[in-house]
């Protein structure tokens, strides 16, 4: 390692989203030659201070040093031009081109009247993949026939044909066999030996020892200390990631009934996204499921909604086994679920709220000719507008001129309109303000203590370790953590789960 000069500085750098606080002035320096770990849990700014670095989004405030003077990163082009390249956990490729048109596009080589100059480029290439061991004679190969492992490669070539001087990746690992892992690091480590500067996210603690010198964690936006590897321990990196925050739990009116079973997953098993989940819901509990980003919390949600089919594994509702087969079956069986992204698979954005509000039960409300009943789809859409505080003018406001956090309203007042015996909330505050996330807290309180058992996946630790009675940890799409008592529900003790230890904490 070169510690001389840092090629790369982020100082003092701040970003906003609304009203939240993303980057709190942090500072971060990477150097020749090394690989510098990012590590947080979920939300502390990992990926904000990556998109300032590689021109996805500016910086409010701050300033970052490239090779010993001030640069403004205004577009991920002009980051490439400079040097600056990200690799990501699912690399992003044009499936249907070839090795070497990946390699190049953007990037071409051009002959004297503006052509593509094909021989140059698959000369080029092939010398690039045999830097990294790939066989050259790849190249005419389509991007779609290549394991997550080989297209994550192709993407360093592209990096190493503009030049990079800073290589950024973002858990590559996550989703590699062992072998495309140990590939990995070893082409990191040759990279590292040529002076590149490499910053290594990754939520695997363990192999930070392998392939890291020195590791920066962050929390909450801001940065809570740089070390060496050998210089520091996983126990002092997680208790870091974690903080001593203390979290008011809420303790709701009425109780949990752990002698009714509402739901129960026997077994439930999808290759490559979960393995042999098993777990139970009572009825009024509020079920936490935690974990880190890629951990299958979500694709276990979508199986039981039936948007997943799974391989192997059982469904038992009240004791009777269903199969869930698509949404409409999930339904029926009295189970709605808020998903993670409201955009793509939650709200019609160019409706109205009352249009939206009434879209689960629309066949509830038409009359025997098949048209709907007017005046009931407004008094339903009027009552759960009242009662869950949206703010707009009227039921008939367009989605698409609410507040983000009145949105999330109105698509948890959508699924209410069926009533739920099982509610699953995915990332339910994800988005929204300070005062919207307390309310949408009082009102999952409130329908836990009404009856409905609800799931709670979030990837804040702190709205898990306030609503939850029991928490679920997952990792790698394995269940690692079952925490029982409220008392041990704590921010080391999910950390230590999510990261791959397994902690298992039972009523007594």
């Amino acid at each position: 390692m070169n510690f001389l000069e840092p090629i790369l500085k982020a100082v003092g750098i701040v970003k906003n989203y609304g009203g939240v606080r993303a980057l709190r002035g942090v500072n971060f320096d990477l150097y020749p030659g090394e690989v510098h770990a990012l590590v947080g849990e979920n939300g502390a700014g990992k990926s904000t201070l990556i998109k300032i670095l590689t021109g996805v989004v500016p910086a409010d405030k701050g300033k970052i040093i490239y090779q010993g003077r001030e640069i403004k990163i205004e577009s991920p082009r002009m980051a490439h031009e400079l040097g600056i390249v990200a690799v990501y956990q699912e690399p992003l490729v044009y499936p249907h081109l070839s090795i070497v048109e990946n390699i190049f596009i953007g990037n071409e080589i051009r002959k004297e009247d503006g052509s593509i100059d094909w021989e140059a480029e698959r000369t080029r290439a092939r010398e690039l993949l045999k830097m990294l061991d790939i066989d050259p004679y790849f190249i005419d190969e389509s991007m779609s026939s290549l394991s997550t492992g080989l297209k994550q490669l192709v993407l360093i070539a592209k990096a190493l044909n503009y030049n990079a001087r800073v290589l950024i990746f973002d858990e590559p690992t996550a989703i590699l066999t062992e072998h495309e892992a140990e590939r990995l690091f070893k082409i990191i480590r040759r990279l590292k030996e040529n002076g590149m500067g490499i910053i290594y996210i990754s939520h695997r603690i363990e192999e930070l020892q392998e392939i890291a010198d020195r590791v920066t964690v962050f929390r909450d936006g801001e940065n809570m200390g740089t070390f060496k590897i050998d210089q520091v321990t996983k126990e002092k990196i997680i208790e870091l990631m974690a903080g001593k925050t203390l979290v008011e739990k809420i303790e709701k009116k009425i109780q949990p009934d752990y002698e009714t079973v509402v739901l129960e997953v026997k077994n439930l098993t999808k290759k490559g996204l979960y393995e042999d989940i098993s777990f139970k819901l009572y009825k009024g509990e509020i079920l936490g499921f935690s974990g880190l980003v890629g951990s299958g919390r979500s694709e276990v949600m979508q199986t039981i909604f039936g948007l997943i089919k799974p391989d192997s594994g059982e469904i038992l509702i009240e004791g009777r086994k269903c199969s869930i087969d698509n949404p409409n079956t999930a339904m029926k069986n009295g189970i709605a679920y808020l998903p993670r992204d409201r955009d793509n698979q939650g709200l019609f954005r160019r409706l109205s709220i009352k249009v939206n509000i009434t879209m689960p039960i629309i066949d509830y409300l038409k009359r025997i000719f098949g048209t709907v009943d007017k005046e009931r789809e407004e008094k339903i859409a009027k009552e759960y507008f009242q009662k869950l505080q949206i703010k707009a003018p009227s039921i008939e406001t367009i989605i698409n001129n609410l507040s983000g956090g009145n949105q999330q309203k109105v698509l948890l007042a959508k699924w209410l309109t069926t009533n739920p015996k099982i509610l699953i909330l995915d990332e339910p505050t994800r988005g929204v303000d300070v005062g919207v996330k307390a309310q949408i807290h009082g009102e999952i309180v409130r329908l836990a203590e009404s009856g409905i058992s609800i799931i709670l996946v979030s990837s804040e630790l702190p709205e898990i370790i306030k609503l939850s009675d029991r928490v679920i940890v997952m990792h790698e799409g394995k269940i690692t953590g079952r925490f029982d008592e409220r008392s041990s529900i704590t921010p080391t003790n999910l950390l230590n789960a999510a990261v791959g230890e397994r902690i298992v904490h039972l009523r007594k």
